[in-house]
This record gives structure tokens, C-alpha cells and sequence, in this order.
């Protein structure tokens, strides 16, 4: 195997697994919090949980599928923040997921030209490897909101490592 192809793979291999932490740990949110706490929202200046998931639907859907994928963008930005209501937790949280499985499925099949192909997202310019590394680090910002917010409303620790011995010091050979 060529190190294009070993670079391109390895590339994939770590957005994907980043994608299905944030999308692990955004699940286990929301087991700890009610159909009413999902759209509070903590002030006038801050989005509920919902708003936020359905932002997360709009941005990984504009610049992974629709951008990186080459499909139709249509987007409608300003009504993931106005959403007031409407959807059960159950049902922001399977959009999610639906939007987050195609998003996966186009950055696996991804090749290499439209990986390195420039294009204007929200007026950006951006390759197809800065779009994939957007929508993961936008999706990890994101996912702290709501891990935070969680937090707050519940005053519990959401044990997103429990088990996992996170004093692992670097360079000890695995």
C-alpha cells in the first residue's frame, strides 16, 4: 500500500472515530435528562440542548454531505436556532444519527481528488480535508456544550471514561 493511500486511510479511520465518540458521549447525555430539559435553553444568549442537535444535523449535513459529497446544500440554518419544540429527544437524537451515518458513509467513500478539491462552504474555502476536519472539531465543540450543560442542569459526573485508566502516561508502548 502506497503512503497516499495509507495517509488517506488513516485520515478516515480517525475522523470516523472521532464522529462515534462525540456521538457516544452526546447519547449518553441525553439518557440523564428529561423531554422538557432537552429545548431549555440556560439564558436568552445560549441554545437549548435540541438546538444545538439540530445545528449539529445542518452544519455535518452542509459541508460533509452536501459539500464533500456533492450534493444539493439546502440548508436552512436560521431554524435550528429558532426550533422552539416539535421533537421528542428520542427523535432530535435518531435525526442525528440518520445525519451522522450518511455524513460517515461519504467521508469512508471519499477519494483522494475530492479530498484535496477546494470548495466554498458558508464562504469558506476549504479542501475536502479541512471540510472533514471542520465538521469533526465542530461537532467535538459542540458535544462539550452539551456535556456541560448536562452537567449543570444534573450535577453529576457522566462517566463518559469509566473504566479506562486516563493516567496512561505517552510513550509507554501498548
Amino acid at each position: 500500500m502506497d503512503k497516499e493511500t495509507q495517509l488517506v486511510e488513516e485520515l478516515v479511520k480517525n475522523a470516523l472515530y472521532r464522529i462515534d465518540e462525540n456521538t457516544r458521549m452526546i447519547k449518553k447525555s441525553l439518557t440523564e435528562i428529561s423531554e422538557e430539559e432537552v429545548w431549555q435553553k440556560p439564558n436568552a444568549s445560549l441554545n437549548s440542548i435540541a438546538n444545538l442537535l439540530l445545528h449539529l444535523c445542518g452544519n455535518i449535513s452542509q459541508y460533509i454531505i452536501s459539500s464533500l459529497g456533492e450534493n444539493e446544500d439546502d440548508r436552512q440554518r436560521d431554524g435550528e436556532f429558532s426550533a422552539m419544540g416539535g421533537l421528542t429527544k428520542v427523535e432530535v437524537l435518531e435525526k442525528l444519527e440518520d445525519v451522522v451515518d450518511t455524513a460517515k458513509r461519504v467521508i469512508f467513500d471519499a477519494t483522494p481528488n475530492q479530498l484535496v478539491k477546494m470548495r466554498s462552504v458558508q464562504g469558506f474555502s476549504l479542501s475536502g480535508v479541512g471540510i472533514i476536519l471542520h465538521a469533526v472539531e465542530h461537532y467535538s465543540y459542540h458535544t462539550g456544550q452539551i456535556a456541560f450543560w448536562v452537567k449543570e442542569l444534573k450535577n453529576k459526573d457522566l462517566g463518559f471514561y469509566d473504566g479506562m485508566d486516563l493516567n496512561f502516561k505517552n510513550g509507554t508502548t501498548l
